[in-house]
């Protein structure tokens, strides 16, 4: 559970550290969409290969990306299955009742798991080169057009930044927990998935009570030191558009060119 990097936020130089945060926030919103575009084995390898660049531009390590995506690897698994044995079309490889092992499915099944791992790689490359704070001025920013129309825009911003940054937070307090009751003698590897389901719902109550505590703590810290919303208040980092973040819409722009080329293939 602690080894989910999700939120976490790696101080560093690197070339993708000294982006615009916003920058990063709207490329990483853009990879999402662009990755719909891959429609066979070349698009997704010229995505993966674009995601390791931006990996090795963050001198992070491809291996710190890997170990932090395996907490996830059930949930993928779960989908990939889904796509694999319920997706009929091409040849049948093998049917039993409503499952079937066809190409398509297969296929598709690979393409799923593409899509999981290279979002999931963008969307941590985003949370462990940028700072919360960082990130929550950065959606302030381009939520002020709808300051027009009376939305909140900064509480918006500052909600979605605590969230972030409490998900590692949350994680660990889970470990503790999980740990304690471990040695209590709770087992939470073995048994039927019932019995590990029914584990589970213990960690609940304490985490519940855990969260709001903490929250409670939050908001006497914030009016202690004079919080009162953010109109009228000025900005200690100034976020600044650099060369870097313009060959970075460039970069993205031309894997997105090559995209619409290698589709057709």
């Amino acid at each position: 559970m602690n080894k989910l990097l999700l939120g976490r936020y790696v101080n560093g130089d690197s070339l993708v550290h000294r982006m615009d945060a916003r920058s990063k926030l709207v490329l990483s919103f853009y990879f999402v969409a662009i990755i719909f575009l891959c429609n066979n084995w070349q698009t997704y390898l010229l995505l993966t290969a674009f995601v390791l660049m931006c990996v090795k531009f963050s001198d992070l390590g491809i291996g710190f990306f890997i170990k932090g995506v395996k907490p996830l690897l059930g949930l993928i698994v779960f989908t990939v299955l889904l796509q694999v044995f319920f997706t009929r079309g091409g040849h049948v490889y093998w049917s039993f009742g409503p499952l079937f092992l066809t190409h398509f499915g297969i296929v598709n099944g690979f393409y799923v798991f593409c899509r999981f791992v290279l979002i999931i790689f963008m969307s941590t490359l985003l949370t462990l080169t940028t700072a919360p704070l960082e990130i929550s001025d950065a959606i302030e920013s381009l939520l002020k057009p709808l300051k027009a129309i009376k939305v909140p825009v900064y509480e918006i911003s500052l909600m979605l930044s605590i969230a972030l940054r409490f998900v590692p937070t949350l994680m660990d307090e889970t470990e503790k927990i999980m740990n304690a009751q471990r040695s209590r003698g709770v087992n939470f590897s073995e048994g039927t998935l019932m019995q590990r389901i029914k584990a589970v719902i213990p960690l609940l109550i304490p985490l519940f009570v855990s969260s709001f505590n903490r929250a409670e703590e939050l908001a006497t810290a914030m009016e202690a030191r004079g919080y009162r919303g953010g109109e009228g208040r000025t900005k200690y980092r100034v976020q600044v558009w650099t060369k870097i973040d313009t060959i970075a819409v460039i970069l993205f722009a031309i894997v997105t060119i090559l995209l619409f080329i290698l589709r057709k293939f």
